[in-house]
């Protein structure tokens, strides 16, 4: 595994990197500061841990920079919760107080190794546990009724196209989708497609052989392979680059794929859910979404309504990811007073579900009390600007 160590002391950064050497599966580069990490990181690194007290710019302000395209995991001396809470919502994998053994560091490289090389499985479920799931908590007529389409779905192979607005649930349903389908003893493999950066998306999808590009050592399969047999969920349908359209097109028409570099075509079995937030008839005029590749997923439309439109739902889901963050942070009994409760009803929830799960998350955590109240939501100031 390819690991980049950020740190400012040379000292530490010197003994991490002799410590980590020690392991046969890691290979270390180092860097003394977040501005020559940028300048420098290659596709090659497949996780940073990086300090956060750095001069110039701070450890927070480089995972920011880094917009999603690296793991990280982020070590520190001066550990303050509202860093631990920035840091999380920034993605970040672990979070190390120093001082630390270098064993505790292992172990969280191999807990990060372990999440990259998990394909995302769905086993076989009832429908009651896969409706406990984010959003399916309620019994609202929207969300019944996208519900009931989803199972109609699931028992075909047939293309489906979530949309809806950002949050409010799109991976949900395809799991959903997946788990009530035939196909649920075998992968779901998901991929965002605004989270890869372009040049990357095809080998990512397709695979490639040894050889086919400089630093292509080995030969590697893609999520097509990885999904064969099962689901895959192409979620940011939206930013997928023109220039690759026609070869998922192609994939879908043909069912078969080539690795970059290959000659051999191999057949694929793989059902496609795609999902996404933007208005691909305008990207389809605007010459930035293929007509025909956008009938080809869009065999069964499905549209999740908004969270603002579920009302009913909201309190059950606050509750109950109150009830999971409680455990988790073992927070102790925690409840909505009155005036939260009314609070949370009258909110709009642009940022839907993903936007609710965090405000109660911040509440649970940051509120001194056994009961939580408006004060704890912070939903005023969000009423102003989104935070």
């Amino acid at each position: 595994m390819n690991i980049a160590i950020v740190e400012d002391d040379i000292n530490m950064r010197k003994s991490l990197q002799i410590a980590l050497s020690e392991y046969d599966e890691l290979n270390i580069k180092c860097y003394k500061s977040a501005t020559e990490a940028l300048k420098k990181l290659d596709d090659e690194i497949e996780l940073i841990v990086t300090d956060i007290n750095m001069p110039g710019m701070d450890g927070l302000e480089f995972v920011n920079a880094l917009d999603g395209k690296y793991d990280v995991i982020i070590m520190t001396a001066n550990a303050t919760l509202n860093r631990a809470i920035e840091s999380v919502r920034l993605g970040v994998k672990d979070f190390l107080t120093k001082p630390f053994d270098v064993d505790t560091l292992y172990q969280a490289i191999m807990r990060v190794k372990k999440e990259r090389q998990k394909v995302v499985s769905t086993p076989k479920r009832d429908i009651k546990n896969t409706e406990i799931s984010a959003g399916f908590i309620g019994t609202s007529q929207a969300i019944q009724y996208t519900k009931k389409l989803a199972l109609k779905a699931a028992i075909t192979n047939a293309s489906v196209m979530i949309m809806g607005e950002s949050g409010v649930g799109k991976e949900v349903f395809a799991n959903y989708i997946h788990a009530n389908s035939k196909r649920n003893n075998q992968s779901f493999v998901a991929i965002n497609m605004a989270a890869i950066p372009e040049n990357l998306i095809e080998s990512e999808l397709f695979g490639y052989e040894k050889g086919a590009f400089t630093d292509a050592s080995s030969a590697k399969i893609g999520l097509f392979e990885l999904a064969n047999g099962g689901t895959l969920f192409l979620d940011e349908i939206a930013e997928m680059p023109i220039n690759l359209q026609p070869k998922i097109l192609r994939a879908l028409q043909e069912r078969e794929i080539t690795r970059l570099g290959g000659t051999k075509s191999i057949k694929i079995d793989v059902r496609i859910i795609s999902a996404t937030n933007a208005d691909l008839q305008n990207a389809i005029k605007n010459g930035n979404f293929r007509e025909d590749l956008y009938y080809r997923l869009n065999t069964i439309p499905l549209n999740i309504p908004p969270l603002r439109e579920r009302k009913d739902e909201i309190l059950p889901i606050a509750n109950s990811i109150l009830e999971k963050v409680s455990k988790e942070y073992e927070l102790g009994v925690k409840s909505f007073d009155k005036t939260a409760v009314d609070e949370l009803l009258s909110y709009t929830y642009p940022g839907n579900i993903r936007e609710l799960v965090s405000i109660v998350e911040r509440a649970a955590i940051l509120s001194d009390n056994e009961t939580i109240g408006t004060d704890d939501l912070f939903l005023r100031a969000r009423k102003g600007a989104l935070v």
